[in-house]
């Protein structure tokens, strides 16, 4: 049990350290009304947590990986809260496109990811 709280523990402070680094740095480089940074952020998380439980891997690496990493570098929260401020600010046809891109392309790279691992890993 140790082991696993150790392993999560683990990936999530190098996921969370990802997130912050790549969504600064996606922020400088194209800031834009779309919260391109947590959009592109959570749709490679689906992607990877895709390939990881196609792969089959092992019960740690999905610990360390798939919950520990993947889960903090992904963010629902923010997801959730970048919606509302869009809908506040009434940009209305950013926040349909944030809505509909991130649920349809998440679902997509998820299952391209589980074929992918299956197929090559």
């Amino acid at each position: 049990m140790f082991v696993n709280i150790v392993l999560v523990a683990c990936g999530a402070v190098l996921g969370v350290l990802t997130r912050l680094l790549l969504s600064n740095w996606i922020k400088r480089k194209w800031p834009m009304d779309f919260p391109l940074a947590t959009f592109l952020i959570n749709l490679t998380g689906s992607f990877l947590l895709g390939l990881l439980v196609g792969s089959g891997a092992d019960s740690h690496i999905q610990l360390l990986i798939g919950t520990g990493f993947i889960g903090s570098y992904t963010t629902f929260s923010t997801f959730k809260l970048e919606s509302i401020e869009l809908h506040l600010k009434k940009k209305h046809t950013t926040l349909f496109s944030y809505l509909g891109l991130s649920y349809v392309c998440g679902i997509l790279l998820a299952g391209l990811g589980i074929l992918l691992g299956h197929l090559y890993l």
